[in-house]
C-alpha cells in the first residue's frame, strides 16, 4: 500500500515529523518499506501564464513565448514542448532557479532568440518520468505562486507492507484510524452527506448468490460528461499512490478505493440488457475482461450479469462489453460486499490479481458500502455533472458477517503480555480501536468493529492492547526456566557438516519455495499425484513439491538467464508425498539435492573448457556419502527416471533400499524448461543416510601389498560396480582394494561385450602373503565372476 503523507495528515495530523511517523507506523505492525519525496529538490519555479506563443523564426520545433509570472514585465522564453499554447498556465523556472540535479537556470539565447527561463515538465522537476510535454495547470492557478506550494510538493510517499489480517489498512481511512489511536487523536473524516436523488430512475437488480454477495448497492447517474478533466488535486493524490489517471469515472472509483478501501465499478448503463443479476457462473461461461483477455469461468465464481450475458467477475474484474468509454453518458455505479471465501483463489486461477480481489479476499467492511457510494456519487456529479437516481439496495442481513463479541480476561492479558496495564487504559485502548466495551470485574466484553475481520478471539484483543500500548513500553523481564542441555549423538551426521563440504567444493546453497508449479512438477514426476493448495499464492505456486528438483532447476534457469553460465547449487528441505498411512495423509521427508550445469572448471588460461557430466556430480556425491561411513555399502545402479536421460541415470541404493537418484536431465525436459546445456542432478533421502558409521582404529599392516591385474570379458549390461563388489566379497580377508582402471570395447571384443581391467590389491595384517596364496585368491575371484556373470579372462 502506497500513500501520500499529506493525504494521511488530512485525516489525522500528529505533531511528529515524517521519520517519527514512519517509525510509529512500523512499530504498530504496518511495516514501512520506503519513504520517498514526491518531488526532487528545486526552488525558483512559479506558476506562469502563456500570454503569447509563436513559431521560432529559426527552428521548426521551437516556439517563442511571452510568459506572465506576476512581475513588472513579461518574460521571453523559448520552449520546445508540443503542448505549449497561448492561455496555458504552466510551471516556470525563472532565471536563478535550481532544478533537481543542481541544474541552474540562466538567461541565454536559443537559435538567436532570448530565453529568460524554462517551462518545465514533470520529469524536469523530479515529480515523475512524464517528459512528453510541459505541465498544464488549472486555469484558476494564481500567477506567481511557488509551484511547490501550489502542487503541495513538500510531501512524501510512504509504502507499507500490509499483512493479510489487516485488510482495513488497504485504505487511507484504516491507516489514519491506527495513527489516531496511537496518538490519542480524533479522526478528521471528510463529511460525506447523502446525495439527494434528482431523478426517479432506478434499474432492476437481483441477487441470486446471497451467500457470496450479501449486499449489493447500485445507483443510476444520467447525463454525465465523461470527457471532463479529472481535477489536478485528484490526479496528484492518485499519482502519489502509484495509480495513473485514466478518465474521471475510473479515477473516482480508484480514489474511493484508496480513500475508504472499498472497491467499486461503473457500468455503461446503455450497454446493460434488462437488469443486473448477481449469480454464480455457468461452468465454462466465457467473459471478455476490460484488458481484452477472454476467460472461461468455473461454476464457483460469482459473476455480475445482465439478462443475457456475464458482465464482470464479482469482486475481481470488470468486463469489456459493459465498461465505460468516451461515448458513455449514463452509468450504473456498483458498490457491493463480497464474502472473502467467494473471491479467494478465483483471480489467481485466471492469472489475475486486481486491487479489488486483493481487498475482497482479505475482507472489506460490510458497513462501508453506503458511505462509499455516496462519496463516489458526489465526486462524479461535481466533476462530470449529471443527475443521480435513488440508491438501489439489495441486502441480505442474514448472510452479512456479524461483529465478533470477545471476552478478555485480566488473567490472560497479564500472562501473555507479562506486564500489568491499568484497567482504565485497557478500556481506553479498546474503545479507541472502535470496540463497544462492557467492563466487569477483571474482564472486558468487547464487540469488534465491523472493519476488523481479524478480531475474533481473546488473543486478538491481547495483541491489540499490547500493540497500541507499545511493545517498547513493556519492560524486559529475564526468562526464568530450567534449561537442560541435550546430548548430541556422535553417530548423527549433521546437515551443517555436509553443507560445509559442498560449499568447499564450490556449491552455493539455495532455498526455494515448497510451493511449485504443478505443470513443471508433472513434467518431472509424471503419474504422481500433486498436492494442490486450496488457496495458493499464485497458479505457479499452487502445489506442494514432490522433489527439490523443481525449485533447483527453476533456480538454474533463473541464473542462466542472467549470464551465469556455471551453476552449482544444493538444497536441503522437505518434500511432501501423498501417503494414506502418514499423519494427515502427507509424508514429509527431509531431502538433500544438488544440481550442476555449465563448465567443469572456472575459466582459466591453462584449462580447456569442458562441460560437466554425470561423473562430476557422482564424485561430489560420493564425497558426501563418504562422511556417513557407508560409502562401501552404497551402490549406483543404472535405473530409469522420467526426468533423467535414459542412458545417464542411476538409482542410489543402500543395502538394497533405494535412497535417491542421480543423473543428467532428460534432453526433452531441458528443452521444455529452457535449460541451457547439460544439467546434472541428484537427490537423497537424508534420514536414510544421516546415521553414520563411527570409524574404528585398526592396525596398519607392516607387510607388503601385492597388486594383480586381471581383464575380464562380460556382457555390456553387467555393471562394473557388481564386478568390484563380487571381488571384494570373495577376497574379504586378503583383498584390501579393488579398482577399475580400464574399459575397452573394440577389436578383439565381440559386439555386445566389454573388457573390464581390474586391479586387485592383496595384503595381510599379520604376515607376508606367499605367491601361491595370492594366485589362489585371484583364481577364486575369477571363478566367482565366471559363475555369476559368465565372465571370461581376456588374453
Amino acid at each position: 500500500m502506497k500513500f501520500s503523507e499529506l493525504w494521511l495528515r488530512e485525516w489525522v495530523n500528529p505533531a511528529i515529523d515524517s521519520a517519527a511517523l514512519s517509525e510509529q507506523i512500523t512499530m504498530a505492525g504496518l511495516e514501512v518499506d520506503g519513504v520517498e519525496a514526491v518531488a526532487g529538490a528545486f526552488h525558483g519555479v512559479v506558476v506562469g501564464e502563456v500570454v503569447e506563443c509563436g513559431q521560432h523564426p529559426n527552428a521548426d520545433k521551437l516556439r517563442v513565448t511571452k510568459i506572465n509570472v506576476g512581475g513588472d514585465r513579461l518574460l521571453d522564453i523559448v520552449c520546445g514542448a508540443p503542448n505549449c499554447r497561448q492561455g496555458l498556465k504552466v510551471a516556470v523556472a525563472t532565471v536563478g532557479a535550481v532544478l533537481p540535479g543542481d541544474f541552474k537556470i540562466k538567461a541565454a539565447k536559443l537559435r538567436g532568440e532570448p530565453s529568460e527561463g524554462m517551462l518545465c515538465s514533470y520529469s524536469e522537476l523530479g515529480i515523475s518520468d512524464d517528459h512528453n510535454g510541459i505541465i498544464e495547470l488549472p486555469l484558476d492557478a494564481t500567477v506567481g505562486t511557488d509551484i511547490r506550494d501550489y502542487l503541495k510538493l513538500d510531501d512524501n510517499t510512504i509504502e507499507i507492507s500490509v499483512t493479510p489480517n489487516r485488510a482495513d489498512c488497504l485504505g487511507i481511512i484504516g491507516i489514519a484510524r491506527d495513527v489516531a489511536v496511537l496518538n490519542k487523536l480524533p479522526l478528521s473524516e471528510p463529511t460525506i452527506e447523502p446525495v439527494a436523488a434528482t431523478i426517479t430512475e432506478t434499474f432492476p437488480i437481483r441477487v441470486d448468490a446471497v451467500d457470496a454477495c450479501p449486499r449489493y448497492l447500485g445507483r443510476v447517474i444520467k447525463g454525465i460528461n465523461v470527457k471532463s478533466a479529472t481535477p489536478l488535486w485528484m490526479k496528484e493524490k492518485l499519482r502519489r499512490c502509484g495509480i495513473r489517471s485514466i478518465d474521471p469515472v475510473v479515477d473516482i472509483t480508484n480514489y474511493v478505493l484508496l480513500e475508504l478501501g472499498q472497491p467499486m465499478h461503473a457500468f455503461d448503463l446503455d450497454r446493460v440488457d434488462g437488469g443486473i443479476v448477481v449469480r454464480m457462473a455457468e461452468e465454462g461461461e466465457a467473459l471478455t475482461l476490460l484488458d481484452g483477455a477472454e476467460v472461461k469461468l468455473n461454476a464457483d465464481t460469482v459473476v455480475i450479469a445482465d439478462h443475457h450475458k456475464a458482465l464482470a467477475m464479482g469482486g475481481i474484474f470488470g468486463g469489456e462489453h459493459s465498461g465505460v468509454n468516451e461515448e458513455t453518458t449514463n452509468v450504473l455505479f456498483e458498490c457491493a460486499f463480497f464474502s472473502p471465501l467467494s473471491v479467494t483463489g478465483r483471480a489467481r486461477r485466471h492469472g489475475l490479481h486486481t486491487d479489488a480481489s486483493h481487498r475482497y479476499e482479505r475482507g472489506v467492511d460490510p458497513q462501508l458500502q453506503y458511505k462509499a457510494l455516496e462519496r463516489a456519487t458526489r465526486l462524479l456529479l461535481d466533476i462530470c455533472g449529471g443527475e443521480a437516481g435513488p440508491v438501489i439496495d439489495q441486502t441480505n442481513e442474514a448472510t452479512l458477517p456479524a461483529r465478533a463479541t470477545i471476552t478478555l480476561r485480566r488473567e490472560k492479558l497479564d500472562r501473555l503480555i507479562g506486564h500489568v496495564i491499568a484497567d482504565n487504559e485497557v478500556s481506553d485502548i479498546l474503545r479507541r480501536l472502535g470496540c463497544d466495551v462492557t467492563e466487569g470485574e477483571g474482564v472486558w466484553q468487547a464487540v469488534a468493529p465491523a472493519w476488523r475481520f481479524d478480531m475474533q478471539i481473546e488473543e486478538d484483543l491481547v495483541e491489540e492492547v499490547a500493540r497500541v500500548y507499545g511493545y517498547n513500553n513493556i519492560p524486559d523481564v529475564p526468562v526464568q526456566a530450567g534449561l537442560v542441555m541435550t546430548s548430541h549423538r556422535e553417530a548423527n551426521l549433521s546437515l551443517k557438516r555436509v553443507k560445509a563440504m559442498l560449499v568447499d567444493k564450490g556449491y552455493q546453497e539455495a532455498i526455494t519455495y515448497s510451493f511449485v508449479d504443478p505443470k513443471v512438477q508433472t513434467l518431472l514426476h509424471p503419474g504422481e499425484e500433486n498436492l494442490v493448495l486450496p488457496s495458493p499464492i499464485s497458479v505457479e505456486m499452487s502445489a506442494m513439491r514432490l522433489s527439490l528438483w523443481t525449485g533447483l532447476l527453476s533456480a538454474v534457469v533463473y541464473n542462466q538467464n542472467r549470464q551465469q553460465s556455471r551453476v552449482r547449487l544444493f538444497e536441503s528441505g522437505l518434500r511432501f508425498v501423498p501417503d494414506t498411512q502418514a499423519n494427515l495423509g502427507i509424508r514429509q521427508d527431509v531431502m538433500l539435492a544438488g544440481v550442476i550445469s555449465g563448465a567443469r572448471y572456472e575459466e582459466h588460461w591453462d584449462l580447456a573448457r569442458q562441460a560437466v557430466d554425470f561423473y562430476d556430480l557422482k564424485g561430489d556425491l560420493e564425497s558426501v556419502l563418504d562422511l556417513t561411513g557407508k560409502l562401501a555399502d552404497i551402490q549406483f545402479r543404472a535405473e530409469a527416471h522420467p526426468a533423467l536421460h535414459p542412458g545417464q541415470s542411476a538409482g542410489i541404493y543402500l543395502q538394497e533400499q533405494r535412497i535417491g537418484y542421480l543423473g543428467v536431465v532428460h534432453p526433452e525436459l531441458e528443452r521444455k524448461l529452457d535449460l541451457n546445456g547439460r544439467t546434472v542432478v541428484f537427490e537423497l533421502e537424508w534420514d536414510k543416510v544421516s546415521d553414520r558409521v563411527l570409524p574404528e582404529a585398526s592396525e596398519i599392516s607392516r607387510f607388503p601389498a601385492n597388486r594383480r591385474d586381471i581383464a575380464v570379458l562380460v556382457a555390456e549390461n553387467v555393471p562394473a560396480a557388481d564386478i568390484i563388489a563380487e571381488c571384494k566379497k570373495v577376497g574379504v580377508n586378503q583383498v584390501v582394494g579393488v579398482n577399475l582402471f580400464d574399459v575397452y570395447r573394440g577389436k578383439g571384443v565381440n559386439e555386445g561385450f566389454k573388457s573390464l581391467a581390474i586391479s586387485l590389491i592383496l595384503q595381510d595384517t599379520g604376515r607376508t602373503l606367499e605367491e601361491e596364496e595370492i594366485a589362489a585368491t585371484v583364481a577364486k575371484c575369477v571363478a566367482a565372476l565366471k559363475e555369476r556373470f559368465q565372465a571370461t579372462l581376456r588374453d
